[in-house]
């Protein structure tokens, strides 16, 4: 197949990486609402750190089915998708800034703009081609996280009934620099669980090719395309993208505590987090630490874990796919 001009190339990385995003931010909404309530709440979120504290008051959730529970019957499913219009706004250009940037680093490293040289790269330029690709992207769509971040959080009552009005208002109270709240934190995260995500997805397709040309070789097959299966290439997301989110996920706490500071919240929600309640991201470390213990750096693991492993595989599958769908018909 004849490798697309650059424009076009560019054009179809944007275009697979925003409808890779989409699908896969759609599918595992549910687990990221619950895992944002989880994060954004000061209170112990299990019922067996409830027993050994001295708690003042009831946390509002405390595992992950009493969460499901309590947000199906206050809010009906559509709870489940709560900010999910912005939380698309921000994916969609995310994922389509990360697939292009990528693609271009890829290509000035290897001296080739074909995918199929990408992937002989040391592993090496897979981690820091994907966490500078990683952080393009968080910076062009970060708003978009922000509003999403304090969309889900906000429960019933609602304080921001549209997108329109949280925009308003956070540009009324904090000013424009209100909608990069907590973006430290998040660039931060953002380089190694980017690098993480895609230099393990790098590895482990690697491992499957390689282990693909040992089967072909030990069965004497005449077929010599030893590419990853569609199973293979959800497998290596799958794993992708579970290593990134165990790693990163106490500076993803932080950065959501930094974007819903001074939201107003029903009192049922438990405390909220006061305006300036952290001076920067190695305060916010320390006091979560101190209050909450490390549990509290970890609050949410779960619902982010079952989250990253599918919506990994999802992103990637679902741009393998669209990527050579947009080749066959462009070129």
């Amino acid at each position: 197949m004849e490798e697309p001009g650059q424009l076009k190339r560019a054009a179809i990385d944007a275009t697979a990486g925003a409808v890779a995003g989409g699908i896969s931010r759609t599918v595992t909404s549910p687990l990221d609402v619950i895992k944002i309530r989880f994060q954004v709440q000061l209170e112990p979120t299990s019922s067996w750190a409830l027993l050994g504290g001295d708690i003042s008051r009831p946390s509002k959730y405390t595992g992950m089915l009493q969460a499901t529970k309590d947000i199906f019957r206050e809010e009906g499913l559509a709870g489940f998708w709560r900010g999910n219009v912005p939380a698309l706004l921000m994916v969609m250009p995310y994922t389509a800034i990360q697939f292009t940037v990528l693609h271009r680093l890829r290509t000035y490293a290897s001296g080739s703009s074909k995918t199929e040289d990408h992937i002989k790269l040391s592993p090496y330029l897979s981690y820091v081609s994907g966490a500078l690709a990683g952080c393009a992207a968080t910076v062009g769509s970060y708003p978009f996280d922000l509003v999403r971040t304090i969309l889900a959080s906000q429960g019933e009552p609602k304080v921001y009934p549209t997108m329109r009005s949280a925009f308003s208002d956070i540009v009324r109270t904090r000013g424009f620099r209100g909608l990069y709240a907590g973006l430290s934190p998040t660039l931060v995260e953002i380089v190694p669980y980017a690098g993480l995500q895609f230099g393990t997805y790098d590895t482990f397709k690697r491992w499957a090719m390689t282990w693909n040309q040992y089967r072909s070789s030990s069965l004497s097959s005449i077929n010599t395309d030893n590419g990853p299966s569609s199973f293979q290439l959800f497998v290596c997301g799958l794993a992708a993208g579970t290593c990134a989110k165990l790693v990163c996920h106490p500076l993803d706490v932080v950065k959501k505590r930094f974007q819903i500071e001074g939201l107003p919240r029903h009192p049922k929600y438990g405390a909220r987090v006061e305006h300036r309640s952290y001076k920067n991201m190695y305060d916010a470390l320390n006091r979560i630490l101190q209050c909450e213990g490390w549990a509290g750096l970890y609050k949410g693991i779960v619902p982010s874990t079952i989250k990253a492993a599918p919506a990994g595989a999802v992103t990637f599958v679902a741009f393998e796919f669209a990527s050579d769908w947009l080749q066959s018909i462009l070129t």
